[in-house]
Formats: structure tokens, C-alpha cells, sequence
């Protein structure tokens, strides 16, 4: 088995002990319950209060997980805890654990952890390089996009991207305009997606996809303006 699909095993075997405790994926995990799947080397996690850290955290220990220092490229700060398990290869996966409240790191807008809970559901899980799937309490796409495109990496941009066909644009507004400015978040994700590398950064995550996909992605996102 490739390290790509080593790893991604890891995490899905992680998410089958967790299973039965109180959690909500987010992050690049939770993008591939509703696109193509992505690949990623750590699973985040919301948990609503220390007791529930607790158990999660007594089973990834049990698991040949340690606590480690989260580095400055989380997109989130406030209340986490990072674990981090080194495989046979030497190759690394980690857990976030978000407490109680996703703080996020460039705009300080806040989604609380009620708010990720009330907006999430049971779905499956699918794994990009292996053929797994899981099903787990899992951020709902609208949350989910609002929550990325706050945030506005790259890396988000490229998830609500694909997101876009699956979102209600006037819940989206809705849960950004709370929080940042929309205007400000939707000029920055338009000049990604219409500059001339997008399109390659973008099929170099999710594989190929086709123009007809690609523009009808990219038409959805310039509607939100509307």
C-alpha cells in the first residue's frame, strides 16, 4: 500500500474507534462527504466541552497517539488539542480536537460548537485512496462552506469550489455576513478561481474534472454576488 493510502487508512481506522463518542468532522474530511474526495493527513474534530475531550482522547492515546504542539499553519486558534501518531514508514497523521468553539485564525469570526453540532448530520465518509467508507456526524455543506470561505485559504477555496452545487447561497450569506464581510470573502475567492492557475491547483487535488464541471462551478460561485 502507497503512503498516501496508509495514512488515509490510519485516520479512518482512528474514526472507527471514535466512533460512539459526541463529535462532529469538519475540515478536508467532511468536504468528501459531499465531493470528490481529497486527500489529507489530519481529520479535525469538534467536541462540545472537556469531558467528551477526555474519552476521545483516552482511546487516540490507547492508539499510539501523543500530544503534540499544533504549528502556526491551523487555520483556527482558541481552545484545540492536536494528536499526532507516527506510522512504521515514519510518516505522520494527526487528530484536531476543536473545544467547544472554532475560532478562526485570520478573521476571529466564531462558530460555536452548539452551532457545528445543530448543523451537522450523519452521513457517510468516503476515503479518496481507499474504498472504505464510514458513516459519522459530519458539518453539513452550508456550515461547512461558511465556515471555509471565512477562513479563505487556498486550500478552503478549492473546497467550496466543488462545495458550491450542493449549498443554499442565501443560508451561506446568511451564516458569512454574522460573522465577516461577504463582500471582502467573495472578491478574494472570484480572483482565485478566475486566475490562470486555478483550475491546475485544483485538478492537482481532486483529479481531473472536466471544462463543463469546471465552469458550471465556477458560474455558481460568481452567482453568490446576486
Amino acid at each position: 500500500m502507497d503512503p498516501l493510502s496508509l495514512r488515509e487508512k490510519e485516520i479512518f481506522e482512528t474514526l472507527k474507534r471514535i466512533q460512539r463518542n459526541k463529535f462532529v468532522v469538519i475540515g478536508g474530511y467532511a468536504v468528501n462527504a459531499y465531493t470528490l474526495p481529497r486527500f489529507s493527513v489530519d481529520c479535525d474534530i469538534v467536541v462540545k466541552n472537556d469531558e467528551e475531550l477526555e474519552d476521545i482522547k483516552m482511546i487516540l492515546v490507547d492508539f499510539g497517539y501523543v500530544k503534540v504542539q499544533a504549528d502556526s499553519e491551523i487555520p483556527y486558534h482558541g481552545r484545540f488539542e492536536r494528536y499526532e501518531k507516527t506510522l512504521p514508514n515514519k510518516f505522520k497523521v494527526s487528530m484536531d480536537i476543536l473545544i467547544d468553539e472554532i475560532l478562526d485564525r485570520q478573521t476571529n469570526a466564531t462558530f460555536s460548537a452548539d452551532w457545528v453540532f445543530e448543523n451537522s448530520s450523519i452521513r457517510k465518509l468516503r476515503g479518496k485512496t481507499i474504498s472504505e467508507e464510514l458513516k459519522l456526524r459530519i458539518i453539513n455543506p452550508d456550515a461547512l462552506f461558511a465556515m471555509k470561505m471565512i477562513s479563505c485559504r487556498s486550500t478552503d477555496i478549492r473546497d467550496i469550489f466543488l462545495l458550491v452545487n450542493s449549498v443554499d447561497k442565501n443560508t451561506v450569506r446568511k451564516e458569512v455576513e454574522e460573522r465577516y464581510d461577504f463582500n471582502d470573502r467573495l472578491t478574494k475567492v472570484t480572483k482565485e478561481i478566475t486566475s490562470q492557475h486555478f483550475k491546475n491547483g485544483l485538478q492537482g487535488v481532486f483529479g481531473i474534472i472536466d471544462e463543463t464541471t469546471f465552469e458550471k462551478h465556477k458560474k455558481l460561485i460568481l452567482e453568490l454576488e446576486k
